[in-house]
C-alpha cells in the first residue's frame, strides 16, 4: 500500500498536466462546431474538394461532420493521440525509472516480492489512467451539451469516449513490455513517441488505402467512431484484440521482471 501511495505522488503533476492537455483540446476543436453548424453547407462544400484519401487520414467522415458526434468523432483522433503518449510513457517508466535511478539493488532489498513490486506500480498506474478517462469523459459530456444546439444521445457519446480507455490499455501494456526487454533505456520519450506516432502514421496509410490488414496492426483505428455512432457497439474482433494484447504483454512483463536480474550500483 505505501509503493502504491507512492508512485500515486509521484504522478500526480503529470497526472494533472495530462487532463489539462486532454480537456482543454476537447475545449479548443469542440467550441468551433456552432460556427461550423451555422455554415455546415460551405463546410461540407469545401470538404467535397478534398481527396478522400486525405479525408480518410484526418479521420473526417462526410456523413456525420455536420452533426456533433460526428464532429467529436473527427477531434477524438487527436484526443486517442495525446492519451496514448500519456499511457506509453507511464508504461515505459513505472519499471524502468528504479534502473535509471539507480534504485533497483535499494527497492529489492526491502521485505517485499518483485510480484508485489509490480503489482503495486502497476494498479498506481491503471488508477492513474482511470482516473483521466473519468475527469475527461465528465468534461467531454459538458462540453458537447455546451455547444450542441440540438439533443444527442449521451450514451453514445460516452461509448464513443470510452476507446480512449482501451487505446491507453494498450499503449501501457506495450511500454510495460518495452521496459522490461530494454530496462537500460536512458529516457523514455523518444522510445514512447517513435512507438506511438509510428503506429498513428501506419493508421493513417491504412485509412488513405484502405487496407484493413494495416488496421489491424494499429490501435488508433480498432475502434472506429463513425461505426460506434452507427450501431451503439464496438467491432468484436477488436476488442477481442485489445483483451488479448492487454493480458499478453502484461504477463509477459511480470514473467520477465521476475527472472530479470538486478545488478547492484
Amino acid at each position: 500500500m505505501n509503493m502504491y501511495k507512492h508512485e500515486l505522488s509521484a504522478y500526480r503533476k503529470s497526472l494533472f498536466g495530462w487532463i489539462s492537455a486532454l480537456v482543454g483540446i476537447s475545449i479548443l476543436m469542440m467550441s468551433m462546431f456552432p460556427t461550423f453548424s451555422k455554415d455546415a453547407g460551405a463546410f461540407v462544400a469545401l470538404l467535397s474538394n478534398m481527396p478522400d484519401a486525405v479525408l480518410a487520414a484526418m479521420g473526417i467522415h462526410m456523413e456525420t461532420i455536420t452533426s456533433v458526434l460526428g464532429f467529436y468523432g473527427y477531434i477524438f483522433v487527436y484526443i486517442l493521440l495525446g492519451g496514448a503518449i500519456q499511457a506509453m510513457l507511464l508504461g515505459t517508466s513505472i519499471l524502468s525509472k528504479e534502473v535509471r535511478e539507480k534504485t533497483a539493488d535499494f527497492l529489492l532489498t526491502k521485505p517485499v516480492t518483485r510480484q508485489a513490486i509490480v503489482s503495486s506500480k502497476l494498479l498506481a498506474a491503471l488508477t492513474s489512467l482511470a482516473v483521466t478517462n473519468i475527469i475527461y469523459m465528465a468534461a467531454a459530456c459538458l462540453i458537447t451539451a455546451l455547444v450542441s444546439e440540438s439533443a444527442f444521445s449521451l450514451k453514445l457519446l460516452i461509448l464513443a469516449t470510452l476507446p480512449l480507455f482501451f487505446v491507453q490499455l494498450i499503449f501501457f501494456a506495450t511500454g510495460l513490455l518495452v521496459s522490461v526487454i530494454w530496462p537500460k533505456m536512458r529516457t523514455v520519450l523518444p522510445v514512447s513517441l517513435g512507438v506511438v506516432f509510428a503506429f498513428f502514421l501506419i493508421g493513417a496509410l491504412g485509412a488513405t488505402t484502405g487496407d484493413d490488414k494495416l488496421r489491424l496492426l494499429t490501435p488508433f483505428k480498432y475502434f472506429d467512431t463513425s461505426y460506434i455512432v452507427e450501431h451503439a457497439s464496438y467491432e468484436s474482433l477488436y476488442i477481442f484484440i485489445t483483451i488479448a494484447w492487454v493480458i499478453l504483454a502484461t504477463a509477459l512483463s511480470y514473467i520477465i521482471y521476475m527472472k530479470r536480474d538486478v545488478h547492484a550500483v
